[in-house]
Formats: structure tokens, C-alpha cells, sequence
């Protein structure tokens, strides 16, 4: 016999983690599903370039402001367009990070607590 189990609450406490676990990880996927239809924006430039992403980081959309387009100033309209997705995908990353830490705390969890999802 196996003693120190204190009969079948030990197992008892084990279903209800496994039923716990069970509810962050469908929690989880819905999450990850509300994050794909989240959108963010990033900008550069005062407005003059506007990056579209989801809150998953994947770029939806690029506006750009016609002025930006002068032959002698290529490279100063390359950097506004990468500074714009890269804007979008700083917001996408810290709506990702808000969301799950809003899912540990409602789950009972430490806000600080890493996922491995």
C-alpha cells in the first residue's frame, strides 16, 4: 500500500490540476485566436507611414503618405516604412504580452508567470 497519499484526496487534488490545466490550455487557445483578430498600429514620420499588424505581429496593412516618395530621399522612405512595421510589431508584442498576462491573473496565476505558449 501506498501511504502518504491521505487515501483519495491526493488523487482528488491531482484532478483538479488536470482539470485546471485543462481549462488554461483552452484559455490559452482562445487567446491565441482573440490576438489574430486584434489589430495594432504603428507609425513614422508624424503619421506619415502607418504599419497594420495583429496583436500576434503578423502586418496586415502599410499606408504611406505620397510626399514620401522623392527619387533623391529613398532612403529616407525606406527607413519610415521599416520604422512604421517595426512601431506595429512593438505594440503587437506588448498586446500579446497584456493579454496573456490579463489570462494568468483571471486563471488565479502570477502575473509574472511564463507560459510555454
Amino acid at each position: 500500500m501506498l501511504k502518504g497519499l491521505g487515501g483519495l484526496g491526493g488523487l482528488g487534488d491531482m484532478a483538479k490540476m488536470m482539470q485546471k490545466a485543462q481549462e488554461m490550455q483552452a484559455k490559452v487557445a482562445e487567446m491565441q485566436e482573440d490576438l489574430a483578430s486584434i489589430s495594432v498600429t504603428g507609425e513614422s514620420g508624424a503619421g506619415l507611414v502607418k504599419a497594420t499588424a495583429t496583436a500576434k505581429g503578423e502586418l496586415t496593412g502599410l499606408e504611406i503618405d505620397p510626399s514620401i516618395f522623392v527619387p533623391s530621399e529613398k532612403e529616407v522612405a525606406e527607413d519610415l516604412i521599416l520604422a512604421a512595421i517595426k512601431d506595429a510589431q512593438a505594440k503587437a508584442s506588448q498586446k500579446s504580452q497584456d493579454e496573456m498576462a490579463k489570462l494568468t491573473q483571471d486563471l488565479g496565476l502570477p502575473a509574472d508567470m511564463k507560459l510555454p505558449f
